[in-house]
């Protein structure tokens, strides 16, 4: 059971979990009763088992309850009881006596009201199938998280070929470069510090925003040189920067602005970057001019999907991801929470 519930999606669970109450059911009511009446009125509990449950855990609690509607859950959730149990009874009763009694039984209150009781029980269990379906999914997101990050360790890992070899080296033509052309050595060093924060920080849960913020500082002062004019870029930091967040989730939208929304021979390029701090979530919005004509089309990229994979694993629907496009603006925005 531990390796099943390990590898199986929250739909097999549940089919496993509706098949043992199916089973557990039917051999119940088949010592009193026949394989094929035992078989409808299996079905016929299970269906109404399921209806109380999913409509339950599905609509009444997350869209009653949890808007802090509780006086219409409460209601809601009687008046779903009530009438389940009189059809359910009603439909038992048409069914035992066209098919199964040999004479009419009539429809008593002592069996609605012994429905009514059941159908209570199975809606108070119906929260305990809830936090079983939340618990198995988070603990398969988890899982998904971590194979991506030892994915991520591994390609690398792969990546790596004597990295402090090659940062000594980098260093070294610092100090060669800075005695003749200093703005080449500075250059130098951000390439060295971009290639030490993937070797030193990617691979870690979270880093510090401070980190991550120098990091994208390092890669667009490297990206400007390739720019024939340069580029206008204003970065507007309003936010704690002692915070710690996931690394390099900010910086596909950065890199998106230099690969498809800068006119490499234009003179008047022009990016805008905010970063804030609102209601405990860190906001990131980026604005780049569009170029005019607009360039040949070229092959999407999977940087903005990736990204929307990554954070429904880390956040689920807390966090919030999407682009916009004006006559004359690209925006993207990015709100992830911090705590």
């Amino acid at each position: 059971m531990k390796i099943f519930s390990e590898k199986a999606s929250p739909r097999q669970l549940q089919l496993l979990v509706w098949g043992t109450i199916f089973l557990v059911n039917f051999f119940s009511i088949l010592p009193m009763d026949g394989v094929l009446q035992s078989i409808v009125y299996t079905i016929l509990n299970t269906f109404f088992y399921a209806v109380i449950i999913y409509g339950n855990i599905s609509f009444l609690f997350p869209r009653l309850y949890l808007r802090k509607k509780k006086a219409l859950y409460i209601f809601t959730s009687i008046i779903l009881l009530a009438g389940l149990s009189l059809l359910k009874t009603w439909i038992s009763q048409v069914i035992y006596n066209t098919w199964f009694a040999k004479k009419y039984y009539p429809l008593t209150w002592q069996y609605i009201v012994y429905a009514t009781v059941g159908s209570a029980v199975v809606f108070i269990l119906s929260f305990v199938f809830r936090i079983a379906l939340a618990y198995f999914a988070l603990k398969r997101q988890t899982q998904q998280i971590q194979e991506q990050k030892s994915l991520v360790e591994l390609n690398l890992l792969k990546s790596q070929v004597q990295p402090h070899f090659l940062f000594n080296t980098l260093n070294n033509i610092y100090y060669e470069a800075f005695r003749e052309a200093p703005r080449t050595a500075l250059l130098i060093g951000r390439l060295s510090e971009i290639m030490r924060y993937f070797v030193d920080e990617s691979p870690k849960e979270k880093v510090s925003l401070t980190t991550e913020i120098q990091f994208l500082e390092n890669y667009i002062a490297l990206e400007q040189i390739r720019i024939r004019h340069g580029v206008n870029v204003i970065f507007l930091k309003q936010c704690n920067t002692t915070h710690f967040i996931p690394p390099m989730l900010l910086m596909t939208f950065v890199e998106n602005i230099f690969k498809h929304g800068i006119d490499r021979g234009g003179t008047d390029n022009k990016v805008t970057l905010s970063l804030q701090e609102k209601e405990d979530c860190l906001i990131f919005e980026t604005a780049n001019d569009l170029q005019e004509p607009p360039p040949m089309s070229s092959p999407k990229g999977f940087g903005l999907e990736n990204l929307q994979r990554r954070l429904n694993l880390l956040y689920g629907h807390r966090a919030e991801l999407h682009t916009s496009r004006t006559d004359s603006q690209f925006h993207a925005y990015l709100k992830i929470p911090l705590s």
